[in-house]
């Protein structure tokens, strides 16, 4: 029985995310007009399906043929995609009902969140001539969704990357956007992203159950404002949660941003503090921002299950590193992240290794005494992923004092054996890379971790944030299983 629920949710929305065909209305000979941007980009990625142009006036673009009525397109539509001013919508949909559209995004704007009785209205018929018409909206006020598998990129704006994991959806075009360029330059890869805007149709709670029981998805990004049926979306957390992680961005927390939501996105405001406490019970993890919740799913999606938060950390790759590792120690503590002591064993190991004077040998351990030592390096991690009670490696590195001292050449070097060393054995690691000085060798330095699949934070707090949250979320669910 719950096959056969999950194979008509999936349908339900496959023309949503796998369309076989689109039209954009409001596509013009005009280049430079939205509608005319929006089928160059779905022909730019290399959308799998067909694409046609709609408006009045007619002409052609980027060797598309513009038709002036959506009802004289050549063959079947899957998905429309809205680009005109907002009185013309309702007319609109009776073509799209005469024409037996699948589904319609609408980029156009300027209805519930205006607060104008008027608009509100014209988006309520919108909803009611969906339900007659046997089509779904999304939208409206939004950029609409992604499908990087299927070459649908994310809006005009070709912002496509490789086809991954991370599902995620998102009250704000602009947040999912951001997310979407954040994960282009830290690794972090997409299944399917929609931006909902008002959501007067299809919302958080039927765009989570889609995504729940997607094959392609392993792990869940919302950012909320105010989802217009919460009880169902919580409920679908509920359900969902116990076999995908859920990470939730909830905007409008406080009273000036939630009269930003009402603005932006229609959103009705509530508590912060029974947003919090319902997240939890529904068995999600709940962050307080882009950073946060950026971070939390690179972790999930590379790193993966993390039942313990014990960390074993390295500084000192050059010098400084006693003052690393206290920094270090301090920050997981506070946040709940535990620095477990190194055996008997361990320690004189480390002694041998590193030389009294100078060094640090307990965890966090400093092995600035030994600057610039591949060998060095390499054998600390050994010795910290050899110990049973550490579950993940944190690599501390000040990478503009690090080419200073040992220059380009040796700095790349440390940086292949952390590459090296991740990839030949099962404990995770991250890497802590924090702004300096010599911020282009820093970003080159980053990306060339994160094609290797290595997580990159720019703190010790951003990475113990994620630690801990993706640490509660395993537990949490081994609670709930009685595991």
């Amino acid at each position: 029985m719950k096959d056969n629920l999950d194979s008509e949710k999936l349908k339900e929305l496959e023309p949503v995310f796998y369309p076989r065909s689109i039209a954009v209305v409001g596509a013009s000979p005009n280049e430079w007009k939205m509608g005319s941007q929006w089928l160059r980009g779905l022909h730019a990625v290399g959308f799998k399906g067909r694409l046609y142009g709609v408006n009045p006036s007619g002409g052609e673009v980027f060797g598309f043929k513009i038709y002036p009525n959506l009802r004289l397109v050549p063959g079947p539509v899957d998905l429309v995609i809205v680009c005109i001013p907002r009185e013309s919508v309702l007319d609109l949909l009776d073509d799209c009902a005469a024409k037996k559209i699948k589904a319609i995004e609408f980029f156009t704007a300027g209805f519930r969140e205006t607060g104008e009785p008027e608009w509100i209205e014209v988006e309520e018929e919108m909803v009611r001539r969906a339900r007659r018409g046997g089509f779904r909206i999304i939208g409206p006020n939004c950029i609409g969704v992604s499908c990087p598998e299927h070459g649908i990129p994310y809006g005009p704006s070709m912002l496509l990357g490789e086809p991954g994991s991370v599902g995620y959806i998102s009250q704000s075009g602009g947040h999912a956007g951001k997310t979407l360029e954040i994960g282009s330059t830290r690794g972090i890869t997409f299944s399917k992203v929609a931006s909902m805007g008002n959501g007067c149709d299809l919302g958080s709670a039927e765009f989570l159950e889609y995504l729940a029981v997607d094959p392609k998805t392993d792990i869940i990004g919302l950012y909320l404002e105010g989802p217009q049926d919460s009880r169902r979306l919580f409920d679908t957390i509920r359900v969902a949660s116990g076999s995908k992680p859920i990470v939730v961005w909830k905007g409008g927390r406080t009273e000036a941003g939630a009269r930003a939501a009402a603005s932006h996105t229609g959103a009705l405001a509530a508590s912060a503090s029974v947003w919090s406490g319902a997240l939890k019970q529904a068995g999600a993890i709940e962050v307080q921002g882009l950073e946060e919740l950026a971070d939390t799913l690179l972790l999930f999606q590379k790193v993966g299950q993390l039942s313990r938060s014990n960390v074993g950390i390295i500084c000192g790759l050059t010098d400084g590193g006693g003052g690393e590792a206290v920094l270090t120690g301090d920050t997981c503590a506070v946040l709940g992240v535990a620095v477990p002591p190194l055996t008997e064993k361990t320690s004189r190991r480390l002694l041998d290794l590193l030389g009294q004077v100078g060094s640090i040998l307990c965890n966090p351990v400093d092995i600035s005494q030994r600057s610039g030592n591949t060998q060095a390096l390499q054998r600390t991690m050994e010795l910290l992923a050899a110990e049973p009670q550490i579950d993940i490696i944190a690599v501390y590195e000040n990478a503009d004092i690090l080419t200073k001292f040992l220059g380009k050449e040796l700095a790349e070097a440390m940086n292949g054996i952390v590459i090296d060393f991740s990839h030949k054995q099962t404990k995770p690691v991250v890497v802590v890379l924090p702004p300096g000085s010599l911020e282009m060798e820093r970003l080159e330095t980053e990306c060339r971790l994160a094609e290797a699949g290595i997580p990159v934070y720019p703190s010790m707090e951003r990475a113990a944030r994620a630690i801990a949250n993706v640490t509660r979320y395993f537990r949490c669910r081994a609670k709930s299983e009685g595991v």
